[in-house]
């Protein structure tokens, strides 16, 4: 059976799922969702001999029933490549009691490499398919690790552009050069005075303004994103979570049908919704353990049934994680409301206005299968020193998040499901941050001193995303106020 898309807010609009892709945010404000689940129709045995393309492809074409098995072996071909540094693309490493889902081994040493290598070939082949004449402009907003990733896959790329906003002072110092650096006539880097929830609300603003898309139109353009927001993104997040396990179940490391743990750092909740996905396709899984950092709104949501962004913002070491607005928590919401379009709208206005919301006790048991907790910043660095010391093995803030909320769960609960932890980025991209916990006495250096003395101290080679920064020029220098994105926009794309 096709699966089709409507929005959480209007469930009467329904779209393809290369229409979906195109528009990633649906006019109304809302997220596109599928309007079921279909099941896996291969076995876990039959899957655990497929390599990751294979996965892909299998996972995939279930909820992306528009595109033929020939576009998406083409997107998926070009996607998982050389760009990746190992043959099994997302490789596990066993430390400390779990199996870290490694997920940093694409061209941008962060998790969004994962799908966002394959985002710009299933928008081009989406426009094909759709008559598209308009060239196509990914407006993103990033926490640090979606900007580069997009840009990455995005640059050059004919009949598109790509916009990144970032806060300027919210992101580590790799992670800005990474950006900032970026090459391609056809992509633009732009630091905002503010957070990412600025960012982010400022980028949900300019896509629901229907005079500025007039205006686009007029000229041959129209927005589309690269946030996880766009359902091309969240597609093939649900891969890998297939994949880990299925990787398990071929090493006999777990039975066929026998339930897992999945823990992931989580700030926009895309990527722990895909592994949710992946549940409801089937796959064997106990609990969802949503990790936070010291911005825990998502950790008081699941304790307390309401979700209240109106507190302290603050900066900590997983800055992909300093997110108060959890966008794609209202897919999950949508799903809790009985796909009630209807009041999910009304719990994101209600969000909008006054910066918080209660679901309802019948909600509350739909999230059965979570379970939230945080870790402060402190307990994350002692996470890093704790697992290096233990293992040398080395993992970077984010991961250490999800890790030291996996401790405090197992502590809490005896719960000896096997565990697969997502490790989002690789410790270079944090360098400061992971040399601050395992070797005190370097904190002084500078950024790419310390990646050395990474390498020298984890016998990790340093990956060539950080190498080829060293010494690259910056060729973004734009800076404005969050009032000023649609001005910057207009200009990039030369209308008056």
């Amino acid at each position: 059976m096709p699966v089709y898309y409507h929005s959480t807010r209007d469930s009467g609009f329904t779209a393809t799922a290369s229409q979906a892709i195109l528009q990633g945010l649906s006019k109304d404000g809302g997220l596109f969702v599928p309007d079921h689940i279909p099941e896996l129709d291969k076995s876990l045995e039959e899957l655990s001999r497929m390599d990751y393309r294979q996965v892909a492809y299998e996972v995939m074409k279930l909820l992306l029933s528009d595109f033929t098995k020939e576009e998406l072996e083409y997107c998926i071909s070009s996607a998982y490549d050389q760009k990746f540094d190992t043959e099994a693309i997302a490789p596990m490493r066993y430390a400390d009691g779990a199996y870290f889902l490694e997920l940093f081994h694409g061209r941008t040493i962060a998790f969004k490499d994962m799908a966002l290598s394959i985002l710009p070939y299933l928008m081009t082949v989406s426009a094909g398919k759709n008559q598209v004449k308009n060239d196509i402009v990914i407006l993103t907003a990033t926490s640090g690790d979606t900007g580069k990733a997009a840009l990455a896959g995005f640059a050059d790329v004919k009949g598109t552009r790509i916009i990144v906003f970032y806060p300027k002072n919210g992101v580590s110092a790799i992670q800005e050069k990474q950006m900032v650096t970026q090459k391609g006539d056809n992509t633009l880097v732009v630091g905002i005075h503010g957070n990412f929830d600025d960012a982010q609300t400022g980028v949900k603003k300019i896509f629901g303004d229907e005079e500025l898309a007039k205006t686009l139109d007029q000229a041959g353009f129209q927005f589309s994103s690269a946030n996880s927001i766009n359902i091309g993104r969240l597609v093939p997040q649900i891969v890998y979570y297939v994949y880990a396990y299925t990787r398990l179940l071929g090493e006999g490391k777990v039975k066929a049908g026998k339930e897992i743990n999945v823990v992931v750092p989580t700030g926009n909740f895309g990527n722990i919704l895909a592994a949710y996905y992946a549940k409801e396709m089937g796959l064997p899984v106990h609990k969802l353990i949503c990790a936070s950092n010291d911005n825990k709104v998502l950790y008081d949501f699941f304790s307390t049934g309401t979700y209240d962004k109106n507190r302290e913002f603050v900066l900590t070491t997983s800055p992909s994680m300093d997110i108060l607005v959890s966008s794609n928590l209202e897919r999950l919401i949508y799903k809790i409301a009985g796909e009630d379009a209807a009041q999910n709208a009304e719990l994101m206005r209600q969000l909008s206005a006054g910066g918080v919301y209660s679901i309802t006790d019948t909600m509350r048991e739909g999230l059965k299968d979570f379970v939230g907790g945080c870790a402060t910043v402190s307990e994350t660095t002692e996470t890093i020193r704790h697992i290096y010391e233990k293992d040398q093995y080395v993992i970077d803030p984010h991961t250490a998040v999800a890790a030291c909320v996996y401790e405090k769960h197992v502590q809490e609960s005896s719960d000896g499901h096997v565990t697969v932890i997502a490790s989002t980025a690789s410790p270079y991209k944090f360098t400061r941050s992971v040399m601050e916990a395992i070797d005190p006495a370097s904190a002084n250096e500078e950024d790419f001193a310390l990646a050395d003395r990474l390498c020298e101290l984890s016998g990790v080679k340093i990956p060539a995303a950080v190498e080829e920064i060293r010494n690259a020029p910056v060729l973004h220098k734009t800076v404005c106020e969050k009032e000023e994105m649609t001005d910057v926009i207009l200009k990039f794309l030369h209308i008056d």
